[in-house]
């Protein structure tokens, strides 16, 4: 059997420009310039889109996972619009005064839900994070992390990749 890859993406700061640490208002949603022409060559070679996210502010009570969710689902409408399909967005609402929890990165959780479900290759597949607790995670399960500069094009880290 083959197994899928996979090119997982954080979302604040790598996928849409992330304003005062949190991005929940649809309105204030802006993507990061050039992703969806970086994005196609990999959707073009049978890569899935996977996006991992911690939203710590759903614990805070700065916003709720209706508003996480409505502004995902805008991410994935713009993206498809400009023909890049995200498979699935996966994200933590927890917060670290909570306790531990095992699906915040650099906690693992959500790589290994998206890897089991999808059937990836961990070992062909990438992950783009603007945080070194983005690039541990994927790390932790044979992911190759990749540090980008937050809210900047990432069209010349992925063109070295493909």
């Amino acid at each position: 059997m083959v197994k899928e890859k996979a090119l997982f993406l954080d979302r604040d700061g790598v996928i849409n420009i992330e304003r005062d640490g949190y991005s929940w208002r649809c309105e204030e949603l802006q993507l990061v310039p050039g992703l969806a022409d970086a994005l196609k060559p990999f959707v073009n070679k049978g890569f899935r889109i996977i996006v991992i996210t911690n939203q710590s502010g759903i614990a805070k009570g700065l916003y709720t996972r209706y508003d996480t969710e409505r502004f995902n689902n805008l991410i994935i409408k713009k993206l498809a619009g400009e023909g890049v399909k995200i498979d699935e967005i996966y994200y933590c609402p927890h917060h670290p005064s909570e306790g531990r929890c095992f699906c915040r990165k650099p906690g693992d959780l959500l790589f290994r839900k998206a890897l089991a479900r999808f059937g990836i290759d961990a070992a062909s597949s990438f992950m783009l994070g603007d945080s070194k607790r983005d690039v541990d995670a994927a790390e932790k399960t044979g992911i190759k992390g990749i540090l980008v500069e937050k809210n900047k094009p990432v069209s010349g880290y992925l063109k070295k990749l493909i």
